[in-house]
């Protein structure tokens, strides 16, 4: 049985996503890479407990999530079984479909098939009536968007989800998506892409464009895989993701020039008071139109130290041009 704390709301902030009446914390946790068969699940029980305790009320799943694909989201459902369930109305809970989950043509990209049966078997496997975000995961260029859409609408009006998301679009996809589905007056409320100190492409259009829009951004990758943290500082070190087979941080991109710029940064993280980690996630959240920054951890002290970012201050003007000097990838000057 599980007991949450009663503190748990102190310390963590919430923002609305969009113009949505959703609240998210300002750190969800994704459950991409160590929830799955490959893990244990008492170490994942632990981690998703302390990280309500800490006040983060939304984990983010997809039908692929794993490895293998569907086992995060089989374990998920077996932890909330075991106690966190008994607080599902305070959690966010979202899955995703898009990416390849099974054999044949049905089981991957935006089909009203694929999205139906993809819905369908997540809920299963997690045990639950229904997801409070269903994202497409990415475009699909050979299925019609109207189709892609209609399939969305119908996945929330039949109240299998509460709230549309998409992920990995771009600017014009985005504007033509949200037309179609505010047809049906169900908005998509939420927007997924990768971000961090060294993945900077959604600066200079999308963000724009989402703010426009009024729907919110859910950053992922905020730690580029690992990378803006302490573990990397050393070069590659057993169990890391970069060391694991079935990691998406691969040896080569950890080359000699990101791991300077790590270092200098960490310097700047150490003068401010916070790990890298910390100040990296503070860096993503520094921009207003950001509703949240999804990490994936494995330990129970990365999930602390993530949490820490929170209390982090502002950055100052001259800590901002320091840090665009060592990086320099602003897509507005390059």
């Amino acid at each position: 049985m599980f007991f949450a704390s009663e503190k748990r709301y102190e310390q963590m902030l919430y923002k609305r996503s969009g113009k949505s009446g959703l609240n998210l914390p300002l750190l969800s946790l994704g459950l991409w890479h160590n929830f799955g068969y490959l893990d244990t699940i008492y170490n994942g029980k632990n981690l998703l407990y302390k990280a309500f305790d800490l006040g983060i009320t939304h984990f983010d799943l997809a039908n692929n999530y794993g490895p293998p694909p569907g086992s995060a989201e089989e374990n998920f459902g077996k932890i909330l079984q075991s106690g966190l369930g008994a607080y599902r109305d305070e959690l966010v809970i979202s899955t995703k479909a898009g990416y390849l989950m099974w054999e044949g043509p049905y089981g991957n990209w935006g089909s009203r098939k694929h999205l139906i049966s993809s819905i369908d078997q997540s809920l299963k496997r997690m045990k639950i009536d229904y997801v409070d975000i269903f994202y497409h995961h990415r475009p699909d260029a050979d299925t019609p968007l109207e189709e892609t859409m209609g399939a969305l609408v119908d996945i929330v009006k039949q109240g299998k989800a509460l709230y549309l998301g998409l992920s990995n679009y771009k600017p014009q996809q985005l504007i033509e998506a949200n037309e179609i589905l505010k047809s049906y007056n169900v908005p998509c409320i939420i927007h997924q892409p990768k971000y961090s100190m060294f993945e900077r492409s959604i600066e200079p259009e999308l963000l724009e464009t989402l703010d426009q829009l009024g729907i919110g951004c859910i950053a992922f990758s905020p730690l580029f895989q690992g990378l803006l943290t302490n573990k990397y500082l050393g070069g590659i070190e057993s169990g890391s993701r970069a060391s694991k087979a079935h990691g998406f941080l691969k040896p080569e991109y950890i080359t000699e020039d990101r791991l300077e710029k790590v270092k200098q940064l960490n310097k700047i993280a150490l003068q401010r008071g916070q790990s890298l980690a910390q100040m990296a996630l503070k860096w993503v959240m520094k921009d207003a139109r950001l509703t949240s920054v999804l990490i994936g951890v494995s330990t129970i002290e990365q999930l602390n130290d993530c949490a820490g970012y929170i209390s982090g201050k502002d950055f100052d003007n001259e800590e901002l041009e320091k840090i665009e000097k060592i990086l320099n990838n602003n897509p507005k000057q390059n």
